[in-house]
């Protein structure tokens, strides 16, 4: 098995990398931090999580591809390519293919994936969710359906009504291309189930941790 995949029971979880590098400085990104407790934790924070020169903390940006007996399952689809990001120059019109070989590297078509669970609209969630073909936008996973929280894809339409970040990635899914809106009550009842908890969106939809044993 590949080492950065994984067995539950009958389901096999693949990690999708699409970057993994010193993305944001720590003071910037934990504002309540001081650089006190920042070097009382570089020990064990350098170098996997906070590059030593910079100071910056690495992130990674990843998908997990579910490959369960029946489907493929896609949860969450990254950062894109082609999407207009001004504000994070790492992002902004990307056009490297790392994401997709990252995919084919772990035996995955495109038009292989089932279901596209989002579980949340920030542009980091869903950049792949499309992609620009010969000058359109279409769905980046042509057979997959995709998976929406209802009231989350409703705020962020209404606070996004003039973005076409947000139109390429998301709005456009829900409204015209194979998509599944769950109500957000089951998203609540799934909320309530140990190890399953709400995370960083208005109505964002929670996933279980999945992590080896």
């Amino acid at each position: 098995m590949r080492p950065d995949s994984f067995r539950i029971g009958d389901m096999t979880i693949h990690r999708i990398v699409e970057s993994e590098a010193p993305f944001m400085d720590a003071m910037e990104f934990l504002p309540d931090l001081t650089p006190e407790v920042l070097d009382e934790h570089r020990s064990w924070l350098e170098p996997a999580a906070l590059e030593p020169a910079t100071g910056k903390l690495i992130f990674c940006f990843q998908s997990y591809l579910v490959r369960t007996p029946h489907h493929v399952v896609l949860i969450n689809s990254c950062v894109g390519n082609d999407k207009n990001r001004p504000t994070r120059p790492n992002w902004h019109m990307k056009t490297d293919q790392t994401y997709m070989s990252a995919l084919a590297s772990a035996g995955i078509a495109v038009e292989d994936i089932d279901y596209v669970m989002c579980t949340h609209l920030h542009p980091d969630h869903v950049g792949w969710n499309t992609r620009l073909e010969n000058g359109r936008w279409v769905p980046t996973f042509p057979n997959a359906r995709y998976v929406f929280s209802d009231r989350e894809l409703a705020y962020w339409t209404e606070r996004n009504a003039s973005s076409t970040v947000f139109c390429r990635s998301s709005r456009q899914i829900g409204q015209s291309w194979s998509a599944a809106i769950m109500p957000s009550t089951i998203m609540s009842d799934c909320c309530r189930r140990p190890g399953i908890r709400p995370t960083i969106s208005p109505c964002s939809s929670a996933s279980p941790v999945l992590a080896p044993s």
